[in-house]
């Protein structure tokens, strides 16, 4: 892994860029990680909109986790911000926006073609990221996933063993073999779904979470569109890993 630059945040948080190989990345860690101290750390999820702009959300999401004692990272996803385009996906987008606009049901091959090639490629980078973070001596154990695109999260979930605990955002296409992959997780989850969310099938969100084979999940569903979550979701959130992972 490769620190392309540092700085200290005014609440003191270290803000570091990074690459590894191809992948561009963040690490945020507390004032209070050290080696005798190691942060347990979150990964942030996000959807393939690009770093830079979704960097305000990615940074206040970071900071809260400082103030709760958690290091924090994220990486640019595949076909996203300056990474090489997908052709595939892009059409699948563009197919997505057609259907939109004319109000037809968005089909599971368009579903299919837009997520299953992202998860099937970010979700080795994200371990491979996380061998690389996990080997630096101020952060360590356990781990914990937040954010979308869900069907990531979830992958991740299934895969990678060092993943205690997910906060999973609601409000993403999720094809029908994401759903079957589902029936596997068994970490605690905690589940956020905007219920008036005008880009989101409710009631495939609702199958989802049924779904899920872990003992301990819970659905926190809030009134409002998909950027409408109310502050207090976050603060909910930051508990479940307080509880899980520390």
């Amino acid at each position: 892994m490769h620190v392309t630059s540092e700085q200290r945040l005014d609440d003191g948080v270290l803000e570091r860029e990074f690459t590894l190989g191809e992948v561009p990345g963040i690490l945020w860690t507390p004032a209070s990680a050290s080696v005798s101290a190691p942060a347990p750390l979150i990964l942030l999820g996000h959807p393939p909109l690009g770093l830079r702009r979704m960097y305000p959300r990615l940074v206040a999401r970071a900071r809260q986790c400082a103030a709760d004692g958690f290091a924090a990272a994220t990486i640019e996803l595949p076909g996203s911000g300056e990474r090489p385009r997908r052709p595939a996906a892009e059409q699948a987008r563009a197919d997505l926006r057609r259907v939109m606009e004319t109000g037809e049901p968005v089909s599971d091959e368009i579903v299919d073609a837009l997520i299953l090639p992202l998860v099937d490629k970010a979700a080795p980078e994200w371990q491979a990221v996380l061998d690389a973070l996990l080997s630096r001596p101020e952060i360590g154990g356990p781990v914990g996933y937040s954010g979308g695109v869900i069907s990531l999260g979830v992958r991740l979930a299934v895969v990678e063993p060092r993943i205690s605990a997910a906060v999973l955002f609601a409000g993403s296409f999720v094809p029908r073999a994401v759903v079957e992959e589902a029936r596997q997780v068994t970490i605690p989850l905690h589940v956020l779904l905007q219920w008036d969310d005008e880009g989101n099938d409710r009631q495939a969100a609702l199958d989802l979470f049924d779904a899920f084979g872990s003992p301990e999940k819970s659905l926190h569903a809030h009134m409002g569109g998909h950027t409408g979550v109310p502050r207090f979701a976050g603060d909910a959130a930051a508990r479940f890993f307080t509880r899980h992972l520390k």
